[in-house]
């Protein structure tokens, strides 16, 4: 992978990945490069398997005012001149769809740290992820009536699990601002902080404590807890049983046990590094 310019990722020594937005020059707008750039570093922690837990934060005044608009006028052609042109428009936002949904699907949870705005193809993002913290002077917007459109990257349909019904709608109605303090208290968010600096802190620290859990017992709660969150009570406890029964370790939960007596941390193994079927020939 090519070193991004949209973004910095580092790690460390607690198994903690950190991506950082990086462009705070353009307020960290989302553009052809930034959706491939994500997309790859996605797949690397993904792939790799050593992160474990991501912590996704940004610099700047704003956590990012979502797609640079003259995306649309330029290396994005939405044609809709032709049912065939139309019909693109599918394949497109399925493609960049599907980067923001790795981050649901990403075998670590993921933490995003947001300050001041997070706008538009942002709210998208950061719905995807698994725990919110925010600073006192974020707020969301669905941007995208305010300019003609649709929101069509999850939004719509992430939202809608997180908070209040009626507040989805106000929000892709009138493309009014979500406040911190009104986030807090609709769950959007876990935490509000006075500074970004704080907020970061504590966004690293839990990931910190996700980390020195056993890998595999992670993962294997953000897969019962996703598929809970779509699918019935009954559906979900069969799940787990599947679940439960394939990964479950004796070795596991003895040495978590005495790690916690003897007050340090446990020694896990790590999630298996993933292989490409294709990449085998």
């Amino acid at each position: 992978m090519s070193t991004p310019t949209c973004f910095s990722l580092s790690s460390t020594d607690d198994h903690v990945a950190h991506l950082v937005l990086s462009r705070p020059e353009a307020m960290n707008t989302m553009h052809p490069t930034f959706w491939r750039e994500l997309d790859e570093v996605l797949t690397k922690l993904h792939t790799e398997g050593t992160a474990r837990a991501l912590v996704i934060s940004s610099t700047g005044k704003h956590f990012s005012a979502g797609m640079a608009l003259e995306t649309f006028s330029g290396a994005i052609a939405m044609d809709d001149q032709s049912p065939e042109g139309r019909a693109a428009i599918f394949d497109l936002l399925t493609d960049m769809q599907a980067t923001f949904t790795k981050i649901e699907n990403l075998r670590i949870p993921v933490i995003c740290a947001i300050q001041g705005g997070c706008i538009g193809g942002a709210v998208d993002m950061v719905t995807a992820a698994c725990i919110r913290y925010c600073t006192a002077d974020a707020f969301f917007c669905i941007q995208e009536i305010n300019i003609g459109m649709v929101a069509d990257v999850g939004t719509l349909q992430r939202l809608p699990k997180l908070v209040p019904f009626a507040v989805v709608k106000e929000m892709a109605y009138t493309g009014r601002r979500l406040p911190a303090q009104r986030a807090l208290a609709y769950g959007l968010v876990n935490e509000v902080f006075d500074t970004a600096e704080t907020m970061l802190t504590a966004a690293l620290q839990c990931a910190k404590e996700i980390a020195s859990k056993p890998p595999i017992a992670i993962w294997g709660t953000k897969q019962a807890v996703t598929y809970a969150r779509d699918h019935s009570v009954e559906d979900s406890l069969r799940q787990m049983g599947w679940l439960q029964g394939a990964i479950w370790s004796n070795a596991h939960v003895r040495e978590s046990i005495v790690a916690m007596k003897e007050k340090r941390a446990g020694a896990f193994t790590p999630l298996s590094a993933l292989q490409s079927f294709k990449a085998l020939g």
